[in-house]
């Protein structure tokens, strides 16, 4: 399972440097490079990023980027990249937008679905950093639906902070046991706590309920696993940390991760209702903070089995950045 993701300084920096896009080159390409190197000067808004990458303006996309950015990669590394990147790119298309820790994070990916750039805007347009990935799609899995619909196990409002069918929107998405899991956070503005970071309690998420997404039964818990300290460590050796998993019609599993120690409220065997409550937030096994961690298996045997790509009530498809509740 993977981490939820802290951002920080140094990962921004990441060394997987990243490129962006969002146009199309056509026949008259080398005229839109020659236009968008001739009336560049600083971006005025994010949206113009991909443009001015495709048109290998990358010195001047450099000198908007943090004195930390420029710190940890130099300008030669950066056009070496960019340059490699873009091709075989015509166009790169913005999939998610999301406030996150005093920034805005920009996603795009590649006409091809094979690459995606990620980014982070400070409010006076500073990038803050730059990140490229190669992707790798799975198209035969991602047509695969549930036969069941789900809802998700929360009430109130949430944000998906990671969701969706490709490695930009859903950092589970390269590994096939979680590939369609979404974890959501509860936000207030663009963070996730008030006061000290290293406190759970500091959570908006923390204590929550989290409740049962369809009719079903409880085929396995854990409640014992403590909490983790936020900011300070991670259970990767039980990585579901506390949980819930339970058995739906036509052999699916749906699994509910990362519980609060002891606030488990069902047991195994147990028939459960969508809607009852099962349990409270946490952040328990491998998680850097509170959250709640969903995915549906073919199997109980999470660990082994192949994640289903939920199909949820009201035909919602989330990705990184939207807004979902319960129903």
């Amino acid at each position: 399972m993977k981490t939820y993701l802290k951002i920080s300084s140094v990962l921004l920096l990441a060394i997987g440097l990243v490129a962006c896009g969002g146009t199309k080159k056509d026949s008259s390409g080398k005229q839109q490079e020659e236009d968008a190197k001739n009336t560049f000067e600083k971006l005025a808004s994010a949206d113009q990023l991909p443009d001015q990458f495709l048109a290998s303006n990358f010195e001047a996309i450099y000198k908007q980027t943090s004195d930390t950015f420029q710190a940890d990669v130099s300008l030669d590394q950066f056009i070496n990249l960019g340059e490699g990147f873009n091709k075989g790119v015509d166009g790169y298309q913005l999939v998610s937008k999301m406030p996150i820790q005093n920034m805005t994070e920009y996603q795009w990916i590649s006409d091809e679905g094979d690459k995606g750039i990620r980014s982070y805007f400070a409010d006076d347009m500073t990038i803050e950093g730059i990140q490229l990935m190669p992707i790798t799609p799975y198209p035969k899995s991602d047509a695969r639906y549930t036969e069941n619909t789900y809802r998700m196990p929360v009430n109130e409002k949430w944000l998906t902070f990671w969701g969706g069918t490709n490695e930009l929107v859903n950092y589970h998405y390269a590994s096939e046991n979680q590939r369609y899991a979404y974890d959501l956070v509860m936000m207030n503005g663009d963070t996730s706590f008030k006061g000290d970071p290293a406190n759970n309690e500091s959570y908006y998420a923390f204590g929550k309920e989290v409740v049962a997404p369809r009719d079903g039964v409880v085929v396995s818990v854990e409640s014992a696993i403590p909490d983790n300290t936020p900011t300070v460590d991670t259970n990767t050796e039980e990585p579901l940390g506390n949980h819930v998993i339970i058995e739906h019609e036509n052999n699916e599993y749906s699994v509910i991760a990362h519980l609060k120690e002891g606030s488990l409220k069902v047991v195994e065997g147990d028939k459960v209702s969508a809607n009852d409550l099962i349990g409270l937030v946490g952040n328990s096994g491998n998680s850097s903070e509170p959250h709640i961690h969903f995915h549906v298996a073919d199997s109980p045997k999470w660990e082994e089995a192949t994640s289903i790509r939920i199909k949820i009530e009201n035909g919602i498809d989330p990705v990184r950045g939207d807004i979902v509740t319960g129903f």
